[in-house]
This record gives structure tokens, C-alpha cells and sequence, in this order.
């Protein structure tokens, strides 16, 4: 953002079209301010406010859908300021970090020498510092379960392909600027592939079909070919299972709760 934040001035509520609405908590993007997302958007699940139809976390804003003919915008706006002034560090949903296994080699990682040559850095040295560190889901779009990540080293950031490619394949692993993600299912692209994951994070077939949710974290670590063809199978079986465990981030200096 260009603009400077003035936290006077958030949060602020405003329309997006007859049935929708946006909570923005800042017009930044931080963990502390997802946080907030994430804190609104548990109080109203937990508490129902009669009309509201769905909420879409994003960075830093909450979507608000709502039938209009149970709720008019303005008593919802006034209803939601409440619940804001509610939520706290401690409203804010448990975590979980999932552990997903990336092939980072050959056939699997087609952009790993665009990245290098942008970085300056060598595949084996890209592959460590992608494997590092614990990445917060900011928010999920673009295809279910597509993932926008936050955390990336910055050693790694690496512009987007000036031409998409039309397919890229379920599973690829990619570097877009400052980020990076997983692509769900096949589908045209621009971010830079440096590997593919054997895991589906969406599979129509599981109950809960996107793996994780908004506000939980991702950790990459790096498997061979060999391994890459047996999850596979595993996954294609419906027997792989991805490990997971409870996970509390390290708090972010100057959380914006006041």
C-alpha cells in the first residue's frame, strides 16, 4: 500500500454492492492485523448474527454476505462495530500447522534456474530457505484451496512469468513476488515452479475438501522422486495422511488490538 496507515481511521465498514459488506482493519498486510480477520470472523460463527449469509477472510478485511431481507446494511454495520470492540488476542481460532513433502527436483521444479538466476542463489540454497520457515495462510482464492502465503525469505522473491503458462499441474509449488503458494488443481499460472507436492490440499472426495483453513500454516520439506511416486500412490488411495499438530505463532510486536 502507498497510503499510510492511520489507525484512527480503522477499523471501517463499507458497502460492496446491495448484500455485502467489508470490515477493513488496516490498509496494510501483517499477522497481527490478520489476526483481527480472524478474531471477527470465529465471533460470528460462534454467535450468529441473524441475516448474515457467509464471511470470506482475506489479508486484511472481512467479506461480509447478508440476505436483505433479514438485515439492512446500516443496523448490520452497527451490530458488527459491537463485535469488533469484542475480540481480542484471545478471540483469535486455534492454529494448526500442516507438514507438506515437495519434490523440488527436475521435472517438478521448471522455473528452479529462472530462480536461481533472479536470486542469485543456488537450487540447493533455494531449497533451504523455502524449506524454513513456518508459513502463515493469509488467505485462500484464486482455485479452492490455493493457498497465498506469507513468510517467504526474501532472498527468494522472484517476479511472476512476464508470459503465464496456460497449464500448470495440481501440485505445483511457486514463487509469485514476495510470495508463495500451492497450486490445488491444474490451471493456468504465472508464479515461478520450483517443485510439486504428491498432497492434494483439495480433493473433493474428503469430507472437509480443502485441507487447511485461513490463519493456519504451512512447513515444506523436501522429499525425492522416489518418495514423490509412493505418496502419490498413497494419496491416490486415499491413505496418505498429512501430518499436522497445534501450533501458537510468535507474537508480533505491536499488535493492533487497541
Amino acid at each position: 500500500m502507498t497510503r499510510p496507515y492511520a489507525p484512527g481511521k480503522f477499523p471501517r465498514i463499507t458497502p460492496c454492492g446491495e448484500s455485502a459488506l467489508a470490515v477493513e482493519f488496516a490498509p496494510v498486510i501483517s499477522a497481527g492485523v490478520n489476526d483481527r480477520v480472524h478474531a471477527l470472523a470465529k465471533n460470528l460463527a460462534a454467535d450468529p448474527v441473524p441475516g448474515i449469509v457467509e464471511t470470506v477472510p482475506a489479508y486484511s478485511s472481512l467479506l461480509v454476505y447478508f440476505d436483505l431481507r433479514r438485515v439492512r446494511f446500516g443496523k448490520l454495520r452497527g451490530l458488527l462495530r459491537r463485535r469488533i470492540t469484542q475480540t481480542t488476542e484471545g478471540s483469535v481460532p486455534a492454529r494448526t500447522l500442516f507438514f507438506i513433502p515437495v519434490c523440488y527436483g527436475g521435472e517438478f521444479a521448471e522455473d528452479l534456474g529462472e530462480v536461481a538466476s533472479h536470486t542469485g542463489l543456488g537450487p540447493g540454497e533455494i531449497i533451504r530457505r523455502h524449506t524454513a520457515p513456518r508459513y502463515r495462510i493469509f488467505m485462500l482464492g484464486f482455485l479452492p484451496g490455493f493457498p497465498y502465503l506469507g513468510g517467504l525469505d526474501p532472498r527468494l522473491e522472484t517476479p511472476r512469468r512476464k508470459t503465464p503458462r496456460t497449464a500448470v499441474p495440481r501440485g505445483a509449488v511457486g514463487i509469485g513476488g514476495n510470495q508463495t503458494g500451492i497450486y490445488p488443481l491444474a490451471s493456468p499460472g504465472g508464479w515461478q515452479l520450483i517443485g510439486r507436492t504428491p498432497v492434494r490440499p483439495y480433493d473433493s472426495r474428503r469430507e472437509e475438501p480443502v485441507l487447511y483453513k485461513t490463519g493456519d500454516f504451512i512447513a515444506f520439506f523436501p522429499i525425492d522422486p522416489g518418495e514423490y511416486a509412493e505418496i502419490e500412490k498413497q494419496v491416490e488411495a486415499g491413505v496418505y495422511e498429512v501430518r499436522r499438530e497445534a501450533y501458537a505463532p510468535p507474537p508480533e510486536e505491536g499488535l493492533p488490538w487497541e
